[in-house]
């Protein structure tokens, strides 16, 4: 671990030299391109600063996991859990996903299938798959559709456990899931913990893509974020939750595109911590064509914008819940004007290249971004033990895919703003997990 913060500390170095290069510029340029320079120095320093602070704050996190003892409870102390799976139309991928959920190490849990009113052979699959053995059982349930909160408030209301696990039907679980994401439910003040996901289905470019984007922003994004216990987001294939900690504040809410967002900051405003364990793997189905990602991505970033402004009078309550205003500027940050910068930036920096006849400045800011990424993803893979070939991604990864995202994230800002209705069908399952 220290190599790699050797390293890092290098090629951050290495990234201010280069952003220092854009400074050579001919002197008869106007103000506007001098104010242009000016803010790509500053995107440039800001981007760089924060890989640091996320790599520091992940490896601090992942010490502090380490050297975390809790004792181990025997079995009959352990709480009950209850996991709870909504579908809607998941027949493809269903029993590879419930087979996972059988097979857990941990050992007392209940697994709860709401069909969420599915038009094909959801719940007969789910249904001829029921059994109880007395430590663990699985039970079907089906429902008028209503959508995901309300599939996810239908099965809190039918839970036994005092934890309960929220897993999408397109997600696997590791055996030991259930198990490594219990012990930290000893901390009263926990409200939930985060798991790990992993893309499974990567067999072309945007699954691989998705892929290095999931183990960076899990164990860079996430992992950092868990040092202070303040995870923003729980996500949807893999999320343990207190259960009167959700009853306490509503539990799921249908007024947003992303629930589990919303859920997680309202955990927050209500004091509880969130916390990230690293090694509760999901493995989930990514979306396999750009059009299917954007859609995906529209309906994410539309849903974040929703959270945020369903909490806006927080954003200026630092003497009420700092961690909330924290968290919630952060977002903001990261949902919109990190994009809008982004773009902005990428674009300035080609017309200053050509108006200026500094071809070495676009050279210079592609080796800021790409060392950063390599680095980050040689990181990322190390930890997580992922295929060390996803690291060659990282070398276009932010030119060419973080720039495309960043532009559906702009559009779906924009949607957003203007109230435009939002009314894509669910992305088709290929079955591949």
């Amino acid at each position: 671990m220290f190599k790699l913060i050797s390293l890092f500390l290098i090629l951050l170095s290495f990234s201010v030299v280069s952003v220092y290069q854009l400074n050579h510029l001919p002197t008869d340029q106007n103000i506007y391109v001098y104010l242009g320079v000016l803010f790509i120095l500053l995107f440039s320093l800001v981007v760089v600063s924060r890989y640091f602070l996320l790599l520091l704050f992940s490896i601090l996190n992942l010490y502090r996991n380490v050297k975390k003892e809790l004792p181990e409870l025997p079995d009959h102390k352990k709480p009950m859990v209850s996991i709870i799976v909504p579908c809607y139309n998941e027949e493809k991928v269903l029993k590879a996903s419930l087979e996972s959920l059988m097979n857990q190490t941990y050992p007392k849990y209940e697994i709860l299938v709401i069909d969420d009113g599915s038009s094909d052979n959801t719940y007969l699959l789910a249904k001829h798959m029921e059994f109880d053995d007395g430590k663990v059982s699985l039970k079907a349930f089906t429902k008028k559709n209503a959508g995901k909160a309300h599939a996810l408030n239908f099965g809190i209301d039918m839970a036994k456990g005092e934890l309960f696990l929220a897993v999408d039907a397109d997600s696997k679980l590791n055996p030991d899931a259930i198990a490594l994401m219990v012990d930290y439910f000893q901390d009263p003040k926990i409200g939930a913990v985060a798991g790990s996901v992993y893309v499974t289905n990567t067999d072309n470019l945007w699954t691989k893509l998705q892929a290095l984007e999931y183990i960076q922003g899990l164990n860079l994004v996430r992992n950092g974020q868990a040092l202070f216990k303040l995870v923003n987001i729980i996500p949807g294939p893999i999320g343990m939750f207190r259960k009167k900690a959700v009853e306490k504040i509503g539990k799921y809410t249908d007024d947003t595109y992303a629930e589990d967002c919303d859920l997680t900051l309202r955990l927050i405003d209500a004091g509880y911590k969130i916390d990230y364990e690293i090694d509760a793997i999901s493995y989930t189905e990514a979306p396999e064509s750009l059009i299917d990602l954007l859609k995906q991505r529209y309906r994410w970033t539309r849903g974040i914008l929703q959270s945020i402004l369903k909490h806006k009078r927080k954003l200026l309550g630092i003497q009420t819940n700092l961690s909330m205003t924290l968290v919630l500027w952060y977002m903001l940050f990261e949902a919109i004007f990190w994009p809008i910068a982004s773009i902005f930036a990428n674009f300035f920096i080609i017309y200053l290249s050509l108006a200026s006849g500094l071809g070495e400045m676009l050279i210079y800011w592609w080796i800021i971004f790409t060392i950063l990424d390599v680095s980050a993803s040689i990181y990322c893979v190390s930890v997580t033990k992922e295929r060390m070939s996803l690291v060659f991604y990282s070398i276009y990864y932010r030119i060419f895919f973080i720039n495309i995202i960043n532009i559906a994230k702009v559009l779906a800002t924009l949607e957003e703003f203007f109230g435009i209705e939002m009314n894509w069908g669910k992305l088709e399952r290929k079955g591949k997990i």
